[in-house]
């Protein structure tokens, strides 16, 4: 894989929103807009319960549970992550947030492409609309008691859902700040 460092990408394939790259024997994707940054957004709503989304995942060929989740810049280019986070919430699940707080900016799969994703902590949350997401989306919000949060999706993966796996990243970084300590 040394040469992978050293070469540069040849482009294999640029679809809309995709392009598929190689260096070397390195083979990869990365978006063509947004600046390839999605931000997951946990959300607590007053009455201590977590936002989910579920919906239909083309490349799964299944219904996910996930965090509402979104690409930052895809509406405005220059949209920090934060209002990005802001803007998806609401679209996708109707409730609004005073205060986006990026927690963590990482991989999301380091091996298959260059995207990151940023856990942004939403507080202050009100209910301003139905949610659903735009006009190409399919989107089902579920609120679901914090304490109760791991035993529902655990009985969502025996009904066959997909399940992100970063799910248990976000419930984890509801009641911990990054280093382990207590959040509240």
């Amino acid at each position: 894989m040394s040469n992978a460092k050293t070469l540069p990408p040849q482009s294999l394939y640029e679809g809309k929103y995709l392009r598929l790259l190689t260096r070397g024997t390195w083979e990869y994707v990365e978006r063509t807009h947004a600046g390839g940054m999605a931000a997951i957004i946990i959300a607590v709503t007053p009455e201590d319960k977590v936002v989910f989304v579920e919906q239909f995942r083309a490349p799964l060929q299944a219904m996910s549970i996930e965090m509402p989740a979104g690409l930052v810049g895809d509406v405005h280019a220059d949209e920090s992550i934060e209002a990005s986070a802001i803007r998806e919430l609401e679209e996708e699940t109707g409730w609004t947030a005073d205060k986006a707080e990026v927690l963590l900016v990482g991989p999301t799969s380091s091996g298959l492409t260059n995207e990151k994703i940023a856990f942004v902590y939403a507080s202050g949350l009100r209910k301003v609309g139905a949610g659903g997401g735009d006009e190409d989306e399919d989107i089902t919000v579920h609120e679901i008691p914090r304490t109760r949060a791991a035993a529902w999706l655990t009985q969502k993966l025996r009904e066959g859902y997909e399940l992100d796996a970063k799910l248990w990243a976000g419930l984890w970084m509801i009641e911990h700040h990054l280093d382990g300590t207590p959040r509240k």
